[in-house]
Parts: C-alpha cells; sequence; structure tokens
C-alpha cells in the first residue's frame, strides 16, 4: 500500500508546490507594477516606472525611438541611475532643450529593460505617445495625403488653406514632375507668435517650418493673412515633396536647388527680392553658385538675395531645359550623385558651368538663351574663353 500511495503524495506535494504563492515567487525575476508617460509640449516627455522582484533590480535601461524617416532602425537606450533594491519607482524626463525638439504630432514609441542581480530580465512591450501640442483644441481636415490642423478661424478658412496645399502641390508637379510619396502633418497656427512658442530654439523671423524627416509642417496663419499664408504653405510643403523624392544616405541637395524650388512653388517672385537681385546684376555683386550650394547667410540683405537668386537659377533651369530634366536632376539626387555629378549628367555642366550660363542669361534682360547658344556659351566654359 505503501508503495502505491508514496506517488499520489509525491505529485500532490508538486502541485502544492507549482501553485504555492511563496515558492512561485522564487526566480520570477523583475515585475513591472506600474509604467507610465506623460507629454507636456513643447518641453519635455516624462516617463515612470515601478518595479520589484525578489533579488535587488541593478539595472534598468528606457529604449526609445522617434518616427522619422531614416535608412536605419535606430533606437535610443538610456541607463537609469538609482540605487539598486527589490523594490524600486523612478522618473526620467526626455528633455527638449537637450535634443532641440521634437515638432507637433510626432510619434514616440518606448519599452522598458530591467534586470536583476539573478540575472534575470524582462523587457515591457513596446507603447506609444503622440508628442501633441494639447495647449489649443484643434480641428483636422483631410485631403489626400495632407491633413491639417487649426484652432482659429472657420470652416471656410480652411478650405481656403487646403485649396492652397493641392494647387501648390499641382504646381510644383508641372514644372519638377515631384510629387508627394507619404503623408503629411500641416499644423496651422494663428500667428508667428503661437507658432514660435511651440518651438524649442526659433528666430524672431520664423513663420513656418519644414520639419522633413518627420514629415510635418508647421506655419503661423492668421484668417486675415491668407494670401502670405498661401505663399507659406507651398513654400514649406515644397521643402517635404523635395525631401521625399531626394532622400539618400549618401549626399542632401544642393540649397539654391531646395529654396528655389520653394520659392518658385510660391508663385511670381516677390519684388521685394527681386530688387535685390536687380542691384546685384546691376554692380556685378552676384553670390556664385557654389556658394550658395551651403547654407544662406544670416545677414537679412546676403539671404534676401540668395533667395532671389536661387529663385532665378531654378526658373533659368526649368525655362531652358524643361520638367523632364529637373525631375532627371532630383532622380540624380535621390540615387546619391554630387552636386556636380548630377548637374554634369543631366544638363551636361557643372555647378561653375551653371553659374556662367545663368549669369548670362539672367543679366540679358532675364530671357532664355536658345538651346545652341547654350551649348556654345558651354564650350567657351570648357575652352577657358
Amino acid at each position: 500500500m505503501i508503495r502505491k500511495t508514496a506517488p499520489l503524495v509525491l505529485a500532490a506535494f508538486m502541485i502544492l508546490a507549482l501553485f504555492s504563492p511563496g515558492m512561485a515567487r522564487a526566480g520570477d525575476g523583475p515585475r513591472v507594477l506600474d509604467n507610465s508617460v506623460q507629454a507636456e509640449f513643447p518641453y519635455r516627455i516624462s516617463f515612470s516606472l515601478s518595479a520589484d522582484s525578489d533579488a535587488d533590480i541593478t539595472d534598468i535601461r528606457l529604449c526609445y525611438r522617434v518616427d522619422q524617416t531614416k535608412f536605419a532602425q535606430v533606437s535610443s537606450e538610456v541607463y537609469i541611475d538609482f540605487v539598486p533594491a527589490t523594490s524600486v519607482s523612478i522618473d526620467w524626463a526626455l528633455e527638449m532643450l537637450k535634443i532641440g525638439g521634437l515638432p507637433p504630432g510626432s510619434n514616440l514609441e518606448y519599452w522598458w529593460k530591467i534586470e536583476d542581480a539573478n540575472g534575470d530580465r524582462i523587457s515591457t512591450p513596446p507603447a506609444g505617445i503622440v508628442f501633441d501640442d494639447s495647449r489649443y483644441s484643434w480641428q483636422s481636415l483631410t485631403e489626400g495625403q495632407v491633413t491639417m490642423y487649426w484652432y482659429q478661424g472657420d470652416q471656410s478658412f480652411a478650405g481656403e488653406l487646403m485649396l492652397a496645399v493641392q494647387q501648390a502641390l499641382e504646381r510644383l508637379n508641372e514644372y519638377t514632375a515631384a510629387q508627394l510619396e507619404r503623408p503629411v502633418k500641416l499644423y496651422i497656427y494663428a500667428d508667428a507668435q503661437d507658432l514660435r512658442g511651440s518651438m524649442i530654439y526659433s528666430q524672431e523671423w520664423t513663420g513656418g517650418v519644414a520639419f522633413t524627416r518627420y514629415g510635418i509642417m508647421a506655419i503661423g496663419i492668421a484668417p486675415d493673412k491668407l494670401d502670405w499664408g498661401r505663399r507659406a504653405i507651398a513654400h514649406e510643403l515644397t521643402h517635404l515633396v523635395i525631401h521625399q523624392v531626394t532622400l539618400n544616405p549618401y549626399n542632401t541637395i544642393p540649397t539654391w536647388l531646395d529654396e528655389g524650388l520653394a520659392m518658385r512653388s510660391e508663385g511670381p517672385l516677390p519684388e521685394s527680392f527681386r530688387s535685390y537681385l536687380d542691384r546685384a546684376i546691376a554692380d556685378g555683386s552676384l553670390i556664385s553658385v557654389q556658394s550658395l550650394a551651403s547654407p544662406f547667410s544670416a545677414y537679412t540683405d546676403k539671404a534676401s538675395l540668395s533667395y532671389a537668386q536661387s529663385y532665378s537659377l531654378v526658373e533659368f533651369l526649368t525655362d531652358s531645359y524643361g520638367q523632364d530634366k529637373m525631375f532627371d536632376l532630383l532622380n540624380n539626387f535621390q540615387e546619391g550623385s554630387s552636386y556636380d555629378g548630377a548637374l554634369i549628367k543631366v544638363y551636361g555642366f557643372d555647378m561653375d558651368g551653371l553659374d556662367y550660363l545663368w549669369q548670362d542669361w539672367v543679366t540679358r534682360s532675364g530671357q532664355p538663351a536658345a538651346e545652341n547658344d547654350l551649348h556654345l556659351e558651354l564650350e567657351k566654359v570648357a575652352d577657358g574663353k
């Protein structure tokens, strides 16, 4: 009888051991008791975690990644400083002052890694948070791949701005054949002051900005400033489109092309910029194309001339060579070509050649030269004449 009942006793003991709370806790490893996140736009994202374990928790790391266009899945990992214990509660904040800020509508994914003294580890499932500007009650309107958010102005105001979005996309497509490849967001602030209040580091002249890697634009447009708003939308939207169609891990496009396309999308060059160009032509103080390939000067006069020249350079290329060539140029940049390499492959001249031909074109009353004349002038450049 004893031999027959012994297995039953052993089995009962194993069942009790399996479900006994005290014994089940042994070797369980770390456990998350609380896990929360809070956005404080535009200053920080605050994370909180409480966890315990049978052994001292010795290592906690916060991992996060921001949703943006990139060529590899890159995550940031933060080592949390704390005193090891069997029960811990920690707080950590991602301070925007340290990273330069994030635009409204940014998406962030995060998770925790926890390890105790026994070497037991756990990772929490990824969770997400939208870094929204909750200071305002936003309304939204979506058409095509563009979602627009605004909080001041009626539906007619929003409809006018969305029409400006679609018209800008059409104009850009007409002279470059480029178009949006991925959805974008447009945040309309009530004025420039509200816009600057959403940014960590802003200039006093900032009226609009394109966060190209995030697919987000933010512009300050008052309901009584629709004309200016239409131009600002066209400008910033062009930056997003061109970024999408030329993005590559090797190179960016020259500043004169990026800004020239954006200025051209706005419509005719404003007289205030035209006057800078006319004076520079008259006194021979035009900026070289090589110089315009780099970021523009912070000085108002030089910056205004840089924008005006960039507009004129794009006008010269599109009017003289057409839409197909411009799209070929953008495609070459998307493949990672150098500035000179892309120009030579598409047009047959480098930036110095472009500089010579464009200055000749713009000084002759802004009239495009005939194609044969252009090639003749290019041959002169090559011959050193």
